[in-house]
């Protein structure tokens, strides 16, 4: 999961750069594609063949359902990206773990302690300061960019996938149940934007457009989903999604190295607030 925040980041930087040059659902379908592809190589390469694949497909609407939850977060999460600022997004996206914990509840009638949730509010706290900018005006006003408004909606998504990972997996894999997953995602990701990926000028893209798709097609899809699968089947929904509290930091981390200027100083001090939720999720 530390791994996931990381790689996580990078597709909020390199996303709000190339976010207003490509339709979100043609970006999607073709990186969905490419993840599917990487994750069945790797498969192939470890020996498992179509019988592996195959077998894993009994109540094929599991990954169906999966499929579009991970459709509406990574599309909202480009629409957005096409007005809020890569960290604000970020901020955004560090509110899954409140919904996460929630769902695990609802779903795996998974418990947390006072400690918990303690934590999971200084994460929201700290989440909304950054998400308002640090302006209390803003924050009394409850003044909410669209892009983050329509990127919350992805977050109820992702927040609602990570238990039902657990719950709808039947002993299948990680590997093949991700496959299977970014599989799904594709076709119902396609059959939606059909539109814009017959629209889209292929060959007029620049060139960090292509890097971001290759980006989050393997680091920011084939990767974390399986990463992500991985931790869900092994630890509490809200332990796994405490590690988005790290999200922001990676983005600004991302966004220096990018070239784009440090945000107010007043802004960090949400960020600080996400660093002691993290820390207090984590201790046993």
């Amino acid at each position: 999961m530390l791994a996931f925040s990381a790689l996580v980041a990078g597709s909020f930087s390199l996303g709000g750069q190339i976010a207003n040059e490509i339709a979100p659902a043609a970006l999607n379908a073709v990186r969905f594609a490419l993840s599917a592809a990487v994750v069945g190589a790797v498969i192939w390469a470890r020996g498992g063949g179509i019988a592996t694949l195959t077998g894993a497909l009994s109540a094929p609407w599991r990954y169906g359902l999966l499929g579009v939850l991970f459709a509406i977060y990574f599309v909202t999460m480009f629409e957005g990206l096409k007005t809020a600022p890569p960290v604000s997004a970020a901020a955004v996206f560090t509110l899954t773990p409140v919904m996460s914990g929630i769902f695990g509840y609802l779903l795996l009638r998974q418990l947390f302690g006072a400690r918990i949730m303690v934590a999971l509010g200084l994460g929201a706290m700290g989440a909304l300061w950054v998400i308002f900018r640090a302006d209390i005006a803003a924050l009394m006003a409850f003044e909410i960019g669209r892009g983050e408004v329509i990127f919350f909606w992805g977050c109820i998504a992702h927040a609602a996938y990570t238990p039902l990972v657990r719950v709808l997996n039947r002993g299948e894999p990680i590997l093949v149940f991700t496959f299977w997953t970014l599989a799904f995602s594709t076709v119902i990701i396609g059959v939606w934007g059909w539109r814009d990926l017959v629209a889209t000028d292929w060959g007029a893209l620049r060139p960090l457009v292509w890097i971001t798709l290759l980006y989050v097609a393997i680091a920011a899809s084939a990767m974390t989903v399986f990463l992500v699968q991985f931790a869900s089947m092994r630890l509490p929904s809200s332990k796994v999604m405490a590690y988005t509290y790290l999200t922001p930091s990676w983005v600004l981390i991302w966004e220096l190295g990018l070239g784009q200027p440090m945000p107010p100083m007043a802004v960090l001090g949400g960020i600080a607030l996400t660093f002691v939720a993290l820390g207090l999720l984590l201790k046993e």
